[in-house]
């Protein structure tokens, strides 16, 4: 028997890995522009309440999560990833103007939806498409490498947010028309970098609804992923919070957008390096670490006027994402049969946006009904309530 390299995550990763990456980069940093501002942009500028905001919110990652089990089901049938990951980046970028020319929360969630309709669309393609192109024993690697650029963009956007803010005098509309640049230069990237995969082949047998011996095929191990995933992720409500949690403990809007850079410089920091340490003592401990955590993250949020505690809990938040938004990807590449590749990536996303959706919802009617120290504590007793249901369940090595 071949023996498995000891440092896999030292070789070459594939050039249209790095470029996906890159596009990754760009887009968010683009996206993190405008998501750094739009909470403050929406309760203090649009007069919307977190009830609002925790809907828009949960409406755009609901959104996402549909739209990635059809463009993942969609790229298994035609045997291509590539056009339709670039089709979501598109919409992405169409949906930065309308940000700058919102006039209430109506044009907000409108133009939310369209940029989540894009992510939804190029997220499980793209993801299936670096599973395609990266060997097994590279997968958490691969993930990590992607994870870690798409964070830089998010530190990259958030510190373009406040030097504008200082420079333009807190002209927000001024910022997001500023954001539409490195959204266009994405959508260039994946057009011009990226390649689909020799072999990848068209299966006129993938079908939705999933037909029972479908399910069959992707395999017990899969399902234990996504059953994971749905239950671990009811206790992550929207990074939007944060924020708003930042604007009631006193923080200037100017500077609201660093705990972003603080949050997602972790996240670039640590995704890459936990990727490539699962895949050599597996991914399970990790994971459930990782929302560990996030239940210690939520907890600190509920310190009342102590911003000691709102930056170790944006750290915390941060570590957290870097244990687990790769890990769960990778865990797909893993388990799910290739063929079936796009629509298992679709699944996983479905299951997580409808558990995040849950999640914000639930977040935003708790903090306004009864505030915050309820919200981010009930938040933090159902994270830690998955992970000693998730240890229970899951068996000890795979």
């Amino acid at each position: 028997m071949t023996e498995k390299p000891r440092n896999p995550s030292f070789r070459r990763l594939p050039g249209a890995v790095w470029a996906l990456g890159f596009v990754s980069l760009f887009m968010d940093m683009s996206s993190e522009m405008i998501h750094a501002l739009l909470p403050t942009f929406l309760v203090v500028g649009l007069g919307a309440s977190p009830v609002i905001l925790g809907v828009i919110e949960g409406v755009a990652d609901g959104t996402a999560s549909f739209a990635k089990l059809l463009s993942g089901w969609l790229s298994d049938r035609l045997g291509t990833r590539k056009w339709l990951a670039g089709l979501g980046y598109a919409l992405a970028a169409v949906s930065k103007p309308f940000f700058a020319l919102a006039t209430s929360a109506g044009w907000v969630l409108g133009a939310r939806f369209v940029d989540r309709l894009g992510k939804g669309i190029r997220g499980a393609p793209r993801d299936a498409l670096i599973a395609d192109l990266t060997p097994p024993e590279q997968h958490g690697a691969a993930y990590g490498l992607r994870q870690a650029l798409d964070s830089a963009g998010a530190v990259i956007g958030p510190l373009a947010a406040s030097a504008l803010m200082l420079l333009l005098d807190e002209n927000m509309r001024a910022i997001f028309w500023i954001a539409v640049i490195p959204a266009a230069i994405s959508v260039s990237l994946i057009v011009v970098k990226v390649s689909e995969p020799r072999g990848l082949r068209a299966n006129p047998q993938a079908r939705i609804p999933l037909r029972r011996k479908d399910i069959a095929r992707l395999g017990t191990a899969f399902w234990r992923v996504v059953a994971l995933a749905g239950l671990l992720l009811l206790a992550r409500f929207s990074e939007a919070f944060l924020l708003l949690r930042g604007q009631e403990t006193g923080v200037p809007a100017a500077y609201l957008p660093l705990l972003f850079v603080l949050m997602n410089s972790v996240f670039a920091l640590a995704a890459f390096p936990a990727g490539a340490l699962s895949d050599r003592i597996g991914r399970r401990r990790l994971l459930l670490a990782g929302f560990v955590l996030l239940a210690a993250a939520e907890l600190l949020l509920a310190v009342p006027g102590s911003a000691v505690a709102l930056v170790a809990a944006t750290l915390l938040w941060g570590l957290h994402l870097a244990l687990t938004q790769g890990l769960l990807v990778a865990l797909v590449a893993d388990t799910a049969a290739p063929e079936l590749r796009g629509t298992a990536f679709g699944i996983l996303h479905l299951v997580a946006g409808v558990s995040l959706l849950l999640a914000s919802t639930l977040a935003g009617a708790l903090w306004s009904l009864f505030g915050a120290a309820i919200a981010v504590t009930a938040a933090a007793s159902l994270a830690l309530a998955g992970v000693a249901a998730a240890s229970l369940w899951l068996p000890a090595r795979g």
